[in-house]
């Protein structure tokens, strides 16, 4: 009895160790059997189950950004109502592939024989039960494709600044001031390039990028040459 008892709370523990960052459970995921690329993030592994009786079956690739309460599942157990019905029993399993720069929103499933490929994103809340070309923006239960990634782009891109100028009229509102620069998040981009960055220690770029930064930094050029700029230009 005290040696089940101890290896429950060993269990735990070692749950525990694996889950508290992303590092240390892609470690233990590949360490399992599961294939995983290069800078792939799990933002909460505490609320992320992979089906681990299949490991094989699993791969992730480059560039993988994976929100909270993530599921992968490799098998199914239809073969419960199967037995009880025609006393047999069926055994189910299936690939999961993801492919590279990929981004997955919250409280995502992706089930058995599921391959996502390059360049997608997955919405929030989506049950993905069959396999998503390239390119897409996919969204839904079951999840469908309804969007490429580059007409979403677009789509983003034209609409980002008037949706941070509403962020700085909401923020006045509230706090009868202007935001300072660290109280910009994705807003920074409006008017911090390399030109400037460095009048502005506090904004956070780096943490925003990540594995990103150097090349976003290469090629990004402010439309507004400083914060005061482009509050100014919001009425």
């Amino acid at each position: 009895m005290y040696k089940k008892i101890i290896k429950k709370i060993i269990k735990k523990v070692k749950e525990f160790y694996y889950t508290s960052s992303s590092e240390r459970f892609i470690k233990y995921l590949v360490s399992g059997g599961v294939k995983i690329g290069e800078r792939v993030i799990f933002r909460n592994p505490h609320s992320t189950h992979i089906d681990m009786t299949r490991p094989c079956l699993i791969s992730i690739g480059n560039d993988v950004d994976i929100n909270v309460d993530f599921t992968i599942l490799t098998h199914a157990w239809c073969t419960h109502v199967f037995r009880n019905l025609f006393h047999d029993f069926l055994n189910s399993s299936g690939k999961v592939s993801i492919g590279n720069n990929v981004y997955i929103a919250k409280n995502v499933m992706i089930l058995q024989g599921v391959t996502i490929g390059d360049n997608c994103i997955i919405g929030a809340g989506s049950v993905v039960n069959k396999s998503i070309p390239s390119n897409s923006v996919a969204v839904g239960v079951p999840c469908r494709v309804v969007n490429t990634i580059e007409n979403y782009y677009n789509k983003c891109k034209d609409r980002s600044f008037e949706e941070a100028k509403e962020y700085v009229r909401c923020f006045r509102e509230r706090n009868g001031r202007n935001p300072k620069a660290s109280e910009l998040w994705e807003e920074f981009i409006f008017f911090v390039d390399k030109r400037n960055i460095d009048k502005y220690p506090d904004v956070p770029v780096r943490s925003q990028l990540g594995a990103g930064y150097d090349d976003w930094l290469e090629h990004h050029k402010a439309p507004f040459a400083s914060l005061k700029n482009f509050l100014d230009s919001i009425d």
